[in-house]
């Protein structure tokens, strides 16, 4: 062994301290590996940060960006809702359908990827169903591994397995190669992860949320403020003398007390919610989102003259419309601008975007015409309207301060009319990668330029939707793998796994590559093990004299099954915050499972790919 090896073998071990005690974060020690890596000579600049220019690492920060496209739009949300409609309460066919759901999306995107969408909608579903979100974040991330195993594009391990075919001259793996594989540890995954949600309770963690004070909710406001009978959904008939003319022209809520706070739009043949300004002029087919403050007008009598319909409204005032119509609360603040003046006179709609629906003054209701209502310092201001205008009376301080937000705006979805432009983006990116058109990442590329097309996505939320930290520390960790093979350790490992196994069954082999495999990801990222172990597995079957497709393939599997530790895959770390778990958590779960998966794929993977 060289000085160089041992240099690397060293700063590994290193490495994997630093991970293993939590000393400093992950994304921090791979910059240090690189940083070691060109100050000692072992590897030059562009050999040290090849990383960052990994195809793979510009595809999984362009399934991040989709994945926010997919909860702004509500996709995701909709998602947990079917789910939630298919599982009700029970957290065991919640587990069932999760992994199913999240393993056939895997099959076809990034696993990372979709771990990232399905981040907030598990959380989402875990408070529906007063579950802890560590015994779902967990079936989560085993079921993204997992689907790594469903076919070739599923998880950047298979397409590096791939290449190293390639790269020797053979031919490739087909696109569902591996799914057979993945179906059975699928099914295995489900029934494990069914007993070991158990092991992952935390009851101090439990006792501790219950605890916690619980957030208002549309409810509690509407109670409050006294709000219940007074919702009205109208539509326009053709004809309607509102039809042609602006909101403030018309002065509905001075002649009957109508405050229009919403309107729902035709627009390419489904109905979308538009911002209602002053300056909204009314069509033939507009639906009116009313708030009849007045009550001693007669609603039959105004639907008579403004040939308007009335329309089913489900929930308690627009409650239903939680996810585009938003309500909160904001105080007058000490020599604040509003004070003295009416909402009238101060043309509130106009110039904050909302609608004043109650005030509360000393800890009671304000009774009066609330337009004409004279404000005072320390009011509080009721408002519903677009959850964007909400947000941004947090800018406006000097006249209001926005108190605690309700609950319902974790459901808020700013751009939910464009979902079905976000599917047509997804299915395009996919269609595009399973068809093998144009490579991945460029696919990936082109649905996330799609979505900001569309308005799914702004340029602000795309780079905050990147998970850094995880880019970073697989980046990092990559140039590991070619310091190996520029030091020989590569063919150091080879040497040593044919003296174990070379003059015995190729099956010891495939346990041994699955043990080294798996060992070598405890501690870098799925990715890189798979760089590093390629080379490996082909060169163990030239010199067994043995096909190489069985030994390539089991490190694929190998691969994906990086259960073990957070740091084992990206898509573990994306959960190890969310989940509230520990370092610990990964090794009590994933240890058994990644024995079970190492057994199964030992005795398939030869039936599949015969030596």
């Amino acid at each position: 062994m060289n000085s160089q090896l041992l240099w690397v073998i060293s700063l590994l071990a290193i490495t994997v301290w630093l991970f293993a005690s939590g000393r400093l974060r992950m994304d921090v020690v791979a910059l240090l590996v690189i940083i070691a890596f060109v100050l000692s000579g072992t590897l030059t600049l562009q050999e040290a940060t090849i990383g960052f220019s990994d195809p793979n690492v510009i595809l999984i920060a362009a399934l991040f960006v989709i994945g926010e496209g997919l909860v702004r739009t509500g996709v995701a949300l909709q998602t947990g809702e079917w789910l939630m409609k298919i599982a009700g309460n029970s957290e065991s066919k919640m587990i069932f359908w999760l992994m199913l759901t999240v393993a056939a999306l895997g099959a076809f995107m990034s696993s990372t990827g979709v771990v990232a969408i399905f981040i907030p909608v598990v959380l989402s579903v875990a408070a529906k169903i007063g579950s802890s979100p560590a015994r779902l974040m967990m079936p989560l991330s085993v079921a993204g591994l997992i689907s790594g195993m469903m076919t070739l594009v599923a998880t950047p391990p298979n397409l590096v397995v791939n290449s190293e075919l390639q790269r020797e001259g053979l031919e490739g793996f087909s696109f569902f190669a591996v799914t057979p594989v993945g179906i059975t540890v699928l099914a295995l995954g489900i029934g494990y992860m069914l007993i070991a949600r158990y092991w992952l309770a935390d009851s101090s963690a439990e006792s501790s949320s219950s605890a916690a004070p619980r957030r208002r909710n549309f409810r509690d406001l509407i109670r409050e403020y006294r709000l219940s009978g007074r919702a009205r959904r109208l539509a326009i008939r053709t004809g309607s003398p509102l039809v042609g003319y602006r909101l403030d022209d018309l002065r509905l809520r001075e002649k009957y007390g109508a405050n229009v706070v919403g309107l729902e739009r035709w627009r390419k043949f489904r109905r979308v919610m538009v911002t209602v300004t002053g300056e909204t002029t009314f069509r033939s087919g507009d639906v009116l989102l009313i708030d009849m403050s007045a009550a001693e007008i007669d609603l039959r009598q105004f639907c008579s003259e403004q040939l308007l319909e009335p329309l089913i409204l489900r929930g308690d005032y627009f409650s239903d419309r939680a996810r585009d119509v938003g309500m909160a609360e904001a105080a007058l603040v000490p020599d604040s601008e509003l004070a003295g003046k009416s909402v009238r006179e101060l043309g509130f709609r106009q110039r904050y975007g909302l609608s004043v629906i109650g005030i509360r003054r000393r800890n009671s209701l304000v009774e009066s015409t609330l337009a004409d209502t004279v404000l005072e310092v320390g009011d509080i201001l009721l408002v519903i309207g677009d959850w964007r205008r909400i947000q941004q009376l947090q800018q406006q301080k000097r006249d209001l301060l926005l108190l605690a937000l309700p609950a319902e705006i974790d459901e808020a979805v700013p751009a939910h009319s464009q979902a079905p432009h976000a599917l047509f983006s997804l299915a395009l990116m996919v269609a595009m990668m399973i068809t093998d058109v144009i490579p991945g990442p460029i696919a990936a590329i082109i649905a996330c330029l799609l979505m900001g097309k569309f308005r799914c996505i702004d340029m602000e939320s795309a780079y905050k939707a990147i998970h850094w930290p995880g880019l970073i520390l697989i980046a990092g960790m990559m140039p590991f793998a070619l310091a190996l093979q520029k030091t020989g350790g590569v063919a150091l490992i080879v040497q040593g796994l044919m003296d174990i196994a070379g003059g015995r069954s190729p099956h010891i082999m495939l346990l041994c590559l699955f043990i080294l495999c798996a060992s070598i990801g405890l501690f870098i990222s799925n990715t890189a093990t798979a760089v590093l172990m390629a080379p490996i597995g082909v060169a163990a079957a030239q010199q067994m004299g043995v096909s190489p497709y069985p030994f390539t393939m089991i490190i694929a599997i190998a691969a994906s099954a990086a259960f073990m530790t957070p740091v084992s895959s990206p898509v573990n770390t994306l959960v190890l915050g969310p989940g509230g778990y520990r370092f610990a958590d990964f090794v009590k779960i994933g240890v058994p499972f990644t024995l079970v998966v190492m057994v199964v794929s030992v005795l398939l993977v030869p039936l599949l790919f015969p030596f």
